[in-house]
This record gives C-alpha cells, sequence and structure tokens, in this order.
C-alpha cells in the first residue's frame, strides 16, 4: 500500500520527536544512562516526549531563525529552562549539556538539533556564531572519544543540496561574515525515520512547501504492509493540528 502525508514544519517537530524517544538506543539511555538533550527548536518537542510533559518551548532554544516582524504569542515569554539532562531517566539538575560529558559513557545519548541537513551523505550542518564553536564545540570531543550516540533530530525542511562540507569551507573564505558551518555525523532522525521507526513504514520525500500555514511542510510517500500504512497514517493525524511556533 502507498499513501501521501503532507505535514507542516510543527507537525514535523512533534513527529521527529517522538521518533527520537522511540529509537533504541535512547530508550536504553534513559533507562540505564545518561541523555542530554541540548537546547533548540526542535530539541523543545523532544524534551517534552521524553518528560511526557508540555513546556512553554520557547524557553528551551537557542539561535534561531525568523522573519524580520515575528510572530509572537499573546503570553510574554518566561526566563529560559536550564539545560535537561536524564540520567536513568530522571532529571539530573546537577549537570548541565557541559557538564554531563564528564560523566557519560559509551552507549549514552547526545541530542543537538541541527540546521543543515546533506540526507544523501548523512551529514548535518550545525550554525556556529559562538567564537568558541558553541555547544558543539564544547562537547564534541568527549562524544567521539567516549562513543556517546549523537543523535540529530532535524526536519527535511532543511535539506541542502550541496556537500556540508564544501559550505564549511565557503564559510572559512576571508570575505565571508556570519555564522560558520560545523559538519556533524550521527544517528540522523527525520520525518522518514521517525515514520519507520515508529510503524515500520518507508517514506519518501515526495514534495514540499505550500501556503497559508503550510509554508516549509513535506509531502511524504509512504508504503508498506497494508497494516502499517493505516497506522502511519493514524500517527500522522496524531500530530495534525500542532500549533505552529510562536515567539
Amino acid at each position: 500500500m502507498k499513501r501521501q502525508v503532507v505535514l507542516t514544519v510543527a507537525e514535523s517537530k512533534r513527529l521527529i520527536a517522538k521518533g527520537v524517544a522511540a529509537i533504541p538506543e535512547v530508550q536504553r539511555a534513559m533507562k540505564d544512562g545518561i541523555v542530554v538533550v541540548a537546547t533548540g527548536t526542535t530539541n523543545a518537542y523532544v524534551l517534552e516526549e521524553l518528560m511526557g510533559k508540555k513546556i512553554d518551548k520557547r524557553r528551551y532554544r537557542s539561535g534561531i531563525t525568523t522573519p524580520d516582524i515575528p510572530e509572537k504569542q499573546a503570553t510574554p515569554q518566561e526566563e529560559a529552562i536550564p539545560d535537561i539532562v536524564f540520567r536513568k531517566g530522571k532529571v539530573a539538575k546537577e549537570l548541565n549539556r557541559f557538564t554531563a560529558i564528564e560523566q557519560m559513557k559509551k552507549g549514552d545519548v547526545y541530542i543537538k538539533g541541527a540546521n543543515a541537513l546533506d540526507y544523501v551523505n548523512q551529514v548535518a550542518g550545525v550554525l556556529i556564531g559562538d567564537p568558541k564553536g558553541g555547544t558543539v564545540g564544547a562537547a564534541l570531543g568527549g562524544i567521539i572519544g567516549k562513543q556517546i550516540n549523537l543523535v540529530i533530530p532535524v526536519g527535511l525542511e532543511k535539506l541542502v543540496y550541496e556537500d556540508i562540507n564544501e559550505l564549511h569551507l565557503l564559510a572559512t573564505e576571508d570575505d565571508y561574515e556570519g555564522p560558520k558551518m560545523w559538519p556533524i555525523t550521527g544517528i540522523i532522525v527525520t520525518e522518514i525515520e521517525a515514520l519507520e521507526v515508529l510503524t515500520g513504514v518507508y517514506a519518501t520525500l515526495y514534495a514540499a512547501g505550500g501556503v497559508a500555514g503550510a509554508e516549509g511542510s513535506v509531502r511524504l510517500m509512504i508504503e508498506g504492509a497494508d497494516e502499517d500504512v493505516e497506522a502511519a497514517l493514524e500517527l500522522v493525524k496524531s500530530v495534525k493540528g500542532e500549533p505552529r511556533y510562536l515567539l
């Protein structure tokens, strides 16, 4: 059976978050190890799925891209939520996304979003504005050295057609001003992987874009056994109507 579904950006973030929470590496680390959820818009959805409750997602973000006049919620944003680190499923308030690395071990999980995605080569890119490299600069050495699982939730809306390593090099040239691009690799979770891990279907990016709130949306072709496709359609129905992310 083959069917098509359309997901807005917010619906994709919710679906991806559900997928991240369900992958075996995260399940194991939530039970027996440490899971770091770095700040970010998509990661705020991931945090909700792992905690099992809603938060004001504006309070758990890092750098964002907005129009010149961003749309805002009616209620003002409260102070930021401190970094959330789970140890055996419980919030370890004494740790943050930097200090947790010291106590993490092989098989633990570090969740970090991305700003660009080369899906073919399975490489993501993170925009870096901090001269010290931000979260990636502080954490990547320990992640690699300790064989920590780097999980990268990223929507297909962030696809780029250039090699991200080439984009990184473009940003090192003398005439460039702006955020740098840091290529990272790990367990990439897009809408495709989320649908596969949650329902067993195979998904293909079929088209993209829209208007009247569907800007940045993705149209996916899903295929598989009848019961799996039906489960995927029900899953998509469950995330339909996810509110847009407003500041």
